[in-house]
């Protein structure tokens, strides 16, 4: 079956190693598939995300020998999308506003009852709120995000028994209850990953997401959503994380060497994938006129 695959990163940084065993992955199932790779721009976060960050990871993955269909989708161009989603959700008494911070969430978790990604499990305080103070709250335009009422998306036809199919392992329960009623669109930004992530794959027609085992227990979540909105569901090929000396994930925040700075540095594109554990050159894949 010929694959397609998407590259999503976030441009709140510069692509460091862990990015190209990530994005090696993705090319390498639609190479060998003869299928088509797709670059996205995952930037809902505009208080993070920079426009120079998205011109340099261009560059960086050019520089590797990557191409891509245009245009690249950039998420913070399709707001309206997502707010349709949240409509369509809310329509069907799925989505309740939380007005609460981070600090009333963990004053009133009480014992931490910790999601799959490592976020405190919403304890419902919004979720059984007065409807006249709900309203009230609303009206005076109080800053609050947008959860999804887990207990009833579960209750929809045929959810309780959802599963998703790993690459080379079969199916997997969709454990989407892990996350409790998580923020489908936050108090800054009127939108969330899990959410903007199912949608695109969708509309892209993406039929192999490959990513991170980090991400692996949001499967059970982003099936859930696929299957209440209607959506295909893709398989899944979750990789191994690159690691650093002391066995930590390399990432952004750790600060973890920019593939830039091994540029500068004089590192050939073939060093550079030979650091990442992808040994064996770019071949060619079609780039196709598919993005969206």
């Amino acid at each position: 079956m010929a694959e397609i695959t998407r590259f999503a990163p976030s441009p709140t940084g510069h692509l460091h190693l862990g990015h190209v065993a990530s994005v090696l992955h993705a090319w390498r199932a639609a190479t060998e598939s003869g299928g088509r790779f797709i670059l996205r721009v995952e930037d809902i976060d505009t208080t993070r995300c920079r426009p120079a960050f998205i011109a340099d990871l261009y560059a960086d993955l050019a520089w590797l020998g990557l191409s891509w269909p245009q245009p690249v989708r950039r998420q913070s161009e399709h707001m309206a999308q997502y707010r349709a989603v949240l409509d369509h959700l809310a329509a069907h008494g799925l989505l309740y506003p939380c007005f609460c911070t981070r600090r009333d969430i963990a004053e009133a978790a009480g014992a931490p009852h910790h999601a799959p990604d490592g976020a405190l499990v919403y304890p419902g305080t919004c979720r059984h709120m007065d409807p006249g103070l709900r309203a009230a709250k609303l009206a005076a335009g109080a800053p609050h995000a947008l959860r999804l009422d887990m207990a009833r998306a579960l209750q929809w036809p045929g959810a309780a028994t959802l599963t998703w199919h790993e690459l080379g392992e079969g199916p997997q329960p969709a454990n989407a209850a892990a996350f409790g009623d998580v923020v489908l669109a936050r108090r800054d930004v009127p939108a969330s990953y899990h959410l903007c992530v199912t949608h695109d794959d969708a509309l892209q027609g993406i039929t192999l997401v490959t990513r991170g085992a980090d991400l692996r227990a949001a499967t059970g979540l982003h099936r859930l959503l696929q299957h209440i909105m209607g959506w295909p569901a893709p398989c899944y090929s979750h990789h191994a994380l690159l690691c650093d000396a002391a066995g930590r994930r390399l990432a952004k925040r750790d600060g973890a060497p920019a593939i830039r700075a091994m540029r500068a540095a004089g590192m050939t594109p073939q060093q550079v994938r030979q650091a990442a554990g992808a040994e064996h050159p770019i071949s060619a894949v079609s780039s196709g006129t598919g993005s969206l």
